[in-house]
């Protein structure tokens, strides 16, 4: 494991976008998409976690929400023809045909992969690489799968939640999963977060989750994807956006994610617009 100095690192992995950066968060590098209405060079970001660690593989069907993005992120169906995935992991807003989707499968290589190509995408408003770390991205259809609700309060921001995705299984692989892998990670409070990241983590934007000991974490290539839980009803509940943190599954080093509650109404205003 790389050692403590490592810096922040975006948890999306754009190795297959040509980019090369430099940026702090869990991502390789940031925009990994061509958007008609926006400039095409890299930025810097702050830190996001990698493809799962610590994770076992998920049944096929298990999560049907989940979709794996061409620019090396994560996402989920918001709505059958919106996925809701990271801000860091596109380059702005504006109509782009560049990313494809991939869902239907927890193989990526496997038979039945329903592949859709964008028609647009729509970053968070103001975001600026620190918070707001949400985005939408318009498919050319609709896919018939189940989608994933949002949390709009604050209810369920606590207790264990799950994470999935197809990124690297350990720090600094570079590799990722062509297999769909899940974790449970418990919650960890904002001021615990805080004695870790100081003032890069914000309050009530991001939210925290890590199991202590480490060896459980989202690595690069997960970033975009949903933490989630069950609700009262039994159903699936997003409650956060695979975002950053220093390394993956490191002790005392939780993940950040976005806190789809304090977003979800921009959420539903933006994706009425698309």
């Amino acid at each position: 494991m790389a050692g403590r100095t490592l810096s922040l690192l975006k948890r999306s992995d754009h190795r297959n976008s040509g980019y090369r950066s430099s940026a702090f968060k869990r991502a390789a590098a940031v925009g990994a998409v061509a958007l008609a209405t926006v400039s095409l060079q890299p930025v810097a970001a702050h830190a996001a976690p990698v493809p799962i660690v610590g994770g076992a593989p998920a049944a096929q069907s298990e999560f049907p929400f989940m979709v794996s993005l061409s620019m090396g992120c994560g996402g989920a169906l918001y709505k059958k023809d919106v996925v809701l995935t990271a801000a860091h992991c596109v380059n702005g807003s504006g109509n782009t045909t560049g990313i494809t989707a991939t869902a239907g499968v927890a193989d990526l290589d496997g038979p039945g992969a329903i592949k859709v190509r964008s028609t647009k995408v729509l970053q968070a408003p103001g975001y600026d690489g620190h918070g707001k770390d949400w985005a939408l991205i318009k498919l050319s259809r609709s896919i018939d799968l189940p989608t994933l609700k949002i949390a709009t309060n604050t209810r369920y921001n606590r207790g264990t939640f799950t994470i999935a995705g197809w990124g690297d299984t350990r720090e600094n692989a570079g590799t990722g999963s062509t297999r769909l892998l899940k974790a449970k990670v418990p919650f960890v409070s904002d001021r615990r977060c805080k004695q870790r990241y100081g003032g890069r983590f914000v309050a009530g934007q991001e939210m925290c989750a890590g199991v202590p000991r480490g060896g459980v974490d989202t690595c690069q290539g997960d970033s975009g994807g949903p933490m989630f839980r069950k609700d009262d009803s039994g159903a699936w509940l997003q409650v956060g956006i695979v975002s950053w943190g220093y390394g993956c599954g490191r002790p005392l080093v939780p993940g950040v994610y976005t806190e789809v509650s304090t977003f979800a109404s921009a959420i539903s205003r933006a994706a009425a617009t698309l």
